[in-house]
């Protein structure tokens, strides 16, 4: 055989093995089969391949050529496209992988988000398995995003979701208020729709912004504290302890040196009766107790073990804890199914005595140490380990604080972890619109306005829409009715998701204070949530003159007879001639009182009553029992001064 034959053969075998080893472009997944892609908008098609590779991608008659970047990412932007399909959307390298996607609809792509009221599924709404049963439209396809976590933005999806047609077994686990608003839509907007449901019960707004966001809003120093613990997690502990006992210091009024972390002596302890949550105890005031409990462990350690590398193991916290050893922060997290593993650095432990010192805070259900027992200890880097399963004392306290500062890099409660996870893979991907329902969890945290407002921006930003409308829906009623008025974080909270949806563009508040359940945070009727968000769905998304909005509140000013309140749209009172739940206040709480008020047109006018007021308020309740209305939607909850 002549060498320029075996020089042949050797190149064809070099060039097989390479196509085999190459892997085969991929898709992301808003892409995969039954994908929904925007109509009328720009569509930029992202996926993954092998770094450098040259790629083919096609759709509806466009190809594109392009090559993945020195991380192996790609995107395509293609013309926009009409509504129908259905449509194939090809990857394909040079040297022939291909990955294709079949069943692409184009039509209307709305992301709903936010906790647990969005993420509440069809099945236990109202009438729940019925109206799953009905759930049958091929040209709705749904796309729930796995709940993910990550402490940088991530590209791609950790665990890739995947598309479905509408049918009764899909519909019942997904989203309800964001189903029944596209049901809606799709009486008048007769195009496909694609719904992505990215939501996580129980989250705070914090975890769904990314740091721009969180800077704009005023979280800058968590944005660099975030960034301390990616390089160096002990000092960033360190750093946020300082934080959090500046928190305890100006709740509690003690002083610097006199905390429980540093002179633990100073409060009453008691023995655990067991590892285990405390409600389990049979201890009579902790059987149903949510609230803040400290817990003490004292060991002995040899000058040897005290010298080495270790690693404090708490197991399962439920569901909150900042931990010190000898009074030194080592860490923070949350969450009642995450073990708690705190490196320490070298200083931290010292020959002879020891101390940690644990702050447990528990909001609901359980608390506590999950156990079991073995699963506390200190362990050495070098060999060996100290079993901490035994010989806890507790502390109960009684004066509540408030709620405690969350660590930035803390799993869901964290800055920008869910976001990272679970819509910053989503990329560019073109939407009609977003809905988001989230708020419960920020009651008594200030500044929510700001933060859904940085929130907006940022989202809009990666989305490449300035204009994306935004669909906000208040908080549902929430506990019992008050006699007389009072502060509520609750109604501060509603104010402010109004506050926000007045001052963005393109954004609007649909207010769900009447559709709320006294003893149940999750009501069950999300199918009138979900016209409501269709019908303002309809006025800015759609500019259909079938849509509407619920009145808000402009400007309240004094005038002879009192103070006028102007509204956006027209007013009436039901089950009653006049409006209730008006309030005219002056400077503090105890200065507010329920007023007397008329209609007029698209005013109220609330009587004065010969006292001072610089404010009037709307609804100002947990659960605030109204009357006020423009047609069938109700006024929002609100508190504006007076001109």
């Amino acid at each position: 055989m002549s060498f320029s034959i075996l020089r042949g053969a050797a190149l064809a075998a070099l060039l097989a093995t390479s196509a085999i080893a190459s892997a085969a472009p991929r898709l992301d997944s808003v892409f995969s089969d039954n994908a929904v892609i925007q109509r009328e908008q720009s569509i930029h098609v992202t996926g993954e391949a092998d770094p450098g590779e040259a790629l083919t991608v096609t759709i509806g008659g466009q190809e594109r050529r392009v090559t993945a970047d020195a991380s192996g990412r790609w995107i395509a932007a293609f013309q926009p496209m009409e509504a129908g399909g259905p449509h194939r959307l090809t990857v394909t390298a040079k040297g022939g992988a291909a990955q294709v996607a079949s069943n692409i609809l184009v039509g209307d792509v709305w992301l709903c988000s936010g906790q647990s009221n969005m993420e509440w599924p069809v099945r236990r709404s109202l009438n729940g398995e019925a109206e799953a049963q009905q759930a049958k439209d091929d040209e709705v396809r749904l796309l729930t995003i796995p709940h993910k976590t990550a402490l940088e933005r991530r590209q791609a999806f950790e665990e890739r979701p995947a598309w479905q047609p509408l049918s009764p077994e899909s519909a019942a686990e997904f989203s309800a208020a964001c189903y029944f608003m596209a049901r809606d839509l799709r009486k008048s907007v007769k195009v496909p729709f694609g719904l992505i449901d990215a939501s996580w019960g129980g989250t705070r707004i914090r975890p769904w912004m990314d740091e721009a966001a969180a800077r704009a809003s005023g979280s800058g120093r968590d944005v660099g504290l975030l960034a301390l613990y990616r390089s160096d997690p002990s000092a960033a502990a360190r750093n946020f302890a300082e934080h959090w006992g500046e928190w305890w210091r100006g709740r509690t009024g003690q002083t610097a040196g006199t905390e429980p972390w540093n002179a633990s002596s100073r409060l009453d302890w008691k023995p655990f009766p067991q590892i285990g949550p405390w409600e389990q105890w049979g201890i009579a005031e902790l059987a149903e107790f949510n609230g803040l409990v400290w817990a003490r462990r004292r060991f002995t350690l040899t000058p040897e073990q005290a010298s080495q590398p270790a690693t404090l193991m708490l197991g399962v916290v439920d569901d909150l804890d900042q931990t010190w050893v000898n009074g030194i922060g080592v860490g923070s997290s949350y969450g009642w199914d995450n073990p708690r593993e705190y490196s320490l650095a070298p200083g931290v432990l010292r020959a002879g005595e020891n101390e940690v010192i644990v702050n447990i805070g528990d909001s609901w259900s359980f608390g506590g140490f999950h156990g079991p027992a073995e699963r506390l200890k200190l362990s050495f880097a070098g060999s060996g380990e100290v079993p901490l399963g035994e010989g806890w004392e507790y502390s109960i306290v009684s004066a509540d604080p408030g709620s405690p500062p969350r660590a930035p890099w803390d799993s869901h409660a964290g800055l920008g972890t869910i976001y990272n996870a679970m819509v910053a893979p989503l990329g560019p991907v073109g939407l009609k619109g977003i809905a988001w329902y989230q708020g419960e969890s920020d009651v008594g945290v200030a500044g929510y306005d700001d933060r859904l407002t940085a929130l907006i921006a940022s989202w809009r930003q990666q989305f490449r829409d300035p204009d994306l409308p935004f669909l906000v829906v208040g908080l549902a009623g929430f506990g019992m009715p008050g006699a007389e008025p009072t502060g509520s974080g609750w109604a501060q909270l509603q104010d402010e998701q109004r506050r926000a949806a007045m001052r963005n563009s393109a954004t609007v508040l649909v207010p769900a204070l009447d559709l709320g359940e006294r003893a149940d945070i999750h009501p069950p009727n999300k199918q009138e949530v979900g016209r409501r968000l269709a019908l303002a769905a309809r006025t800015i998304a759609y500019g259909d003159a079938g849509g509407r909005i619920a009145p808000m509140p402009v400007a309240a000013s004094l005038t002879a007879d009192g103070v006028r309140v102007e509204f956006t749209g027209s007013l009436r009172s039901l089950s009653g001639a006049r409006p209730i739940g008006l309030e005219l206040c002056g400077e503090t709480q105890e200065s507010c009182r329920y007023a007397d008020a008329l209609i007029d047109g698209k005013s109220v006018v609330i009587a004065s009553d010969g006292r001072p007021a610089s404010r009037v308020r709307h609804a100002w309740n947990d659960f605030a029992i109204v009357n006020l209305y423009s047609g069938d939607l109700p006024a929002p909850t609100f508190e504006l001064e007076i001109d």
